[in-house]
C-alpha cells in the first residue's frame, strides 16, 4: 500500500482530510511535511488550501513506499538553496565570490614582483627540497618575497589526514595547488616542492592559474642516483617490502612532457649544485618578467 506525503517550502499549506479527526484546518509540522495513511480514496478526498499569492504546480513522484507531492514557493522561501555533489558530498552553491577592493596588480606593484607558482617535481631524493631552499634564499637576497610549500611539511598540518594511496595523493596535490594559487594571487612567488607523481594532478594545478603563472620544474635525476642518495632511508624500506606504493619502486612516476624548466643531473659538481640549479630557475623568472612589479 502507498501512503501520501505533502511538502511545502514553508508551512503555508493547510489540509482537511475526512476521517483523520482533529482540526479540519491542520497545519503541517515544522519540517513542512504532512503524512497520510495508505487509503484507496485518500488522494481524491484530500483538499489543499494554499495561502500564497504565488502558486507553483505541485509535482508528484512515485517511489516504492510512498507518493511524494512537493509544492515549491520561492516567493515565500528565505533561501532557495540548490545543491550539487562534489567528491561525493553535497555542497551548497548559493555562495557568491566577494571581490576585494585591492586587486592583484596593486599587490604586485607594492611588492615589485609578479606572483607565480614554481612547482618542483621529481623522485624522492632528486633534490627538490634542497633546490627549493636554495631558490628561496637566492630570491630573498634579491629582495623578492617567496614562500615554500614542502610536501613533507604540509603533511604535518593541512594534509595530515591523508595517506599515500592514489586517491589521497590526488587530494594532497589538489589542496596544495589551491593554497599555492592563493599565494600567487597575493603576489608572492610560491615554491611548491613535492613528488607529485601523476601528470594529471599537476595539470589540474596548472589549470588553476592564469597562463604562464605555473612554472613546472622537473628534477631529471635517474632513479639509481636518487636511490644511492636515499637521505631518508625510504628506498631501502621499499626494496625490503616494508613500504608499499613507493614512487619509482612499485608506483609510477610520470615525468612532465612540456615543463618550463628541466634541471638535469649531469654528475658535474657545478651544474648539478643546488645554487646553480636555483640560478637556472631565476633566469627563467627574469626572462618572463616575474621579478619586476
Amino acid at each position: 500500500m502507498e501512503g501520501l506525503a505533502i511538502r511545502a517550502s514553508r508551512p503555508s499549506i493547510f489540509c482537511s482530510l475526512p476521517g483523520l479527526g482533529g482540526d479540519p484546518q491542520r497545519r503541517p509540522p515544522a519540517d513542512g511535511f504532512l503524512n497520510f495513511p495508505a487509503s484507496s480514496n485518500a488522494a481524491e478526498n484530500t483538499k489543499l488550501v494554499v495561502n500564497s499569492g504565488s502558486f507553483h504546480p505541485i509535482s508528484a513522484v512515485n517511489v516504492s513506499t510512498q507518493a511524494s507531492l512537493t509544492a515549491d514557493f520561492p516567493a515565500l522561501s528565505e533561501t532557495n538553496e540548490k545543491e550539487e555533489r562534489i567528491n561525493g558530498e553535497k555542497k551548497a552553491d548559493n555562495i557568491v565570490w566577494h571581490e576585494s577592493s585591492i586587486c592583484r596588480c596593486d599587490r604586485q606593484q607594492l611588492l615589485q614582483q609578479k606572483g607565480c607558482v614554481i612547482w618542483i617535481t621529481g623522485l624522492s631524493g632528486s633534490g627538490k627540497s634542497t633546490v627549493a631552499c636554495a631558490l628561496s634564499k637566492a630570491l630573498f637576497e634579491r629582495g623578492k618575497l617567496t614562500y615554500t610549500l614542502d610536501g613533507d611539511n604540509v603533511r604535518h598540518g593541512l594534509n595530515r589526514d591523508l595517506t599515500f594511496k592514489a586517491e589521497d595523493r590526488t587530494e594532497n596535490i589538489r589542496r596544495i595547488g589551491e593554497v599555492a594559487k592563493l599565494f600567487a594571487d597575493v603576489g608572492v612567488i610560491c615554491i611548491a616542492s613535492l613528488i607529485s607523481p601523476y601528470r594529471r594532478d599537476r595539470d589540474e594545478c596548472r589549470s588553476l592559474l592564469p597562463e604562464g603563472d605555473f612554472v613546472e620544474v622537473f628534477m631529471d635525476v635517474p632513479l639509481s642516483v636518487c636511490e644511492s642518495r636515499d637521505p631518508k632511508g625510504l628506498y631501502k624500506l621499499a626494496r625490503a617490502g616494508k613500504i608499499k606504493g613507493f614512487t619509482g619502486i612499485d608506483d609510477p612516476y610520470e615525468a612532465p612532457l612540456n615543463c618550463e624548466v628541466v634541471l638535469k643531473h649531469t654528475g658535474d659538481d657545478f651544474s648539478s649544485s643546488p645554487r646553480q640549479m636555483a640560478e637556472n630557475i631565476i633566469s627563467y623568472l627574469q626572462n618572463k618578467g616575474y621579478l619586476e612589479g
